[in-house]
This record gives structure tokens, C-alpha cells and sequence, in this order.
């Protein structure tokens, strides 16, 4: 297959940084995109030494529309055909009861999940207009497909990743551009650290008993999605781990 562009948000850890490896190990060129540049600079050093690719890093925080809009209008002209848009940039932020949530976390939540995926393929899609064809990747969530005690916003946010993959896909139809959804189960990357604000026991413990997903298992999905021939979309896929039924039965041995 052809040597392809991929714009990857969220790329400085878990299932973005393990999406970065698995398209730089098929020979692809990365737009690397992230809040937090020296991993950024360290990804791209490791990636372009390991896998003689091209990367182009953006240092970015999505949620902050005129610098998406500006970072990416003023990308060099040759790294502005983008095939593949991977919006993978999304965080969860606590776990309560509604009147007990923290304002701050529902507005980080619902800026980066839902806004910035808009912000970033705002500026993309024209671009992939102009090409007549594209693929963009929406990173959901279990979360998106059912609500789970405690988890009110970010399920919210992740329904509304569901919802605006389905509009953008009718929306970009007549563009050749392919709009899919991958939405991971229980994964364990940095998620659930920042879920619970630091607490690395706490965020360990989500995953005792049982063997969930990786990053890499996760990107292996991705991957798939976006290497399938041109007229094949995969439209939504839910993967979850051989010991998740749904978003809160779990198959656990300890």
C-alpha cells in the first residue's frame, strides 16, 4: 500500500502515541499532534530513526479553536493532503454523582472531546475536500454506546462522538471522504491516571482481575479500519477486552 499522511491528535500517549507506532511501522508519514512537545519531540526522534518515516509535529491543545485553525492552515503546502485524520484526543475527569461533579472537569471533558474533535476536523475536512477523498477516525468509547453509573459527562461526551460521527459520515458522503468510529472498552494506558486526577492505585485497580486492552491493541483496530480498500467503510466498531460484557461486567479472577 502506498505511503499515506496521518494526522494523529492525542499522540504524545496511550492509544494515539501506540496509533504513531503501528502507521510508522507500515512506512506511513505522521502529523503528530500534542498538548506537550518535548514527548512530542522524543516520539518523533524514536518513530523517524526505527521506521525511516517523515514526521511534521504540532504543538497543540485542541481545545483552543484560532490555534487550531492557524496551526494547521499554516502547515507546510506538501503535508496538507492529509488521508487519514485520527481524533483521538479525549480524557475522562473523575467519576461522581451528578450534583457532586467539578464544573472544571465537565468543561475540560466537553472542550477536548467534543469541541476539539470539531476544531481539528473544521480545519481538515476542506482539505480533504479539495483532495476528493479522505478517512476520518473518531476515537468513541464504550461510554458512547452506554451510560455506567458515576460516568455521566464523559459518557455524555463520548454519545456525542457517536452522534457527530453518524452527521459528519451523511454530511461528507457526496466527498469520497469515509467517516468511521473505533470505540475501545476497558484499555489500560494513562486513561484512568488522569480519570482520578493522579491516583495511580486507584487507576491500577480498574484493571485488577482481568487482562484489559492495550494502546497497541487498540491502534492494531485502527489500523485495520483505515487499510481496508477504497470502497469499504467500516462505520462504528466497538472492541472490548474477552472479560468485558459491557461497560460495567466484568469477567474478574481476583
Amino acid at each position: 500500500m502506498a505511503s499515506k499522511t496521518v494526522f494523529i491528535t492525542g499522540a504524545t500517549s496511550g492509544i494515539g502515541e501506540a496509533c504513531a507506532e503501528t502507521f510508522a511501522q507500515a512506512g506511513h508519514q505522521l502529523i503528530l499532534c500534542g498538548r506537550r512537545e518535548e514527548r512530542l519531540q522524543k516520539l518523533r526522534e524514536r518513530l523517524e530513526k526505527a521506521h525511516k518515516i517523515s514526521t511534521y509535529i504540532l504543538k497543540l491543545d485542541v481545545t483552543k479553536k484560532d490555534d487550531v485553525y492557524q496551526a494547521i492552515r499554516k502547515m507546510p503546502f506538501h503535508w496538507k493532503r492529509i488521508d487519514v485524520l485520527i481524533n483521538n484526543a479525549g480524557l475522562a475527569l473523575g467519576m461522581t454523582g451528578i450534583d457532586e461533579g467539578s464544573d472544571e472537569d465537565w468543561d475540560r471533558m466537553i472542550d477536548t472531546n467534543i469541541k476539539g474533535l470539531l476544531y481539528v476536523s473544521k480545519a481538515v475536512i476542506p482539505l480533504m475536500k479539495e483532495q476528493g477523498c479522505g478517512h476520518i477516525i473518531n476515537i468513541g468509547s464504550i461510554a458512547g454506546v452506554e451510560t455506567y453509573p458515576k460516568g455521566n459527562v464523559y459518557c455524555a461526551t463520548k454519545h456525542a462522538v457517536s452522534a457527530l460521527t453518524k452527521g459528519m459520515r451523511m454530511d461528507l458522503l457526496p466527498y469520497g471522504i469515509k467517516v468511521s468510529q473505533v470505540s475501545p472498552g476497558a484499555t489500560e494506558t494513562e486513561f484512568s491516571v488522569v480519570r482520578f486526577h493522579g491516583d495511580k492505585e486507584k487507576a491500577r485497580n480498574v484493571y485488577m482481575g482481568y487482562k484489559p486492552l492495550t494502546g497497541a491493541d487498540v491502534a492494531e483496530v485502527v489500523f485495520f479500519v483505515a487499510t481496508l480498500p477504497k470502497h469499504i467503510n467500516v462505520n462504528d466498531l466497538l472492541v472490548m477486552p474477552t472479560a468485558q460484557a459491557s461497560a460495567s461486567l466484568f469477567n474478574k479472577t481476583q
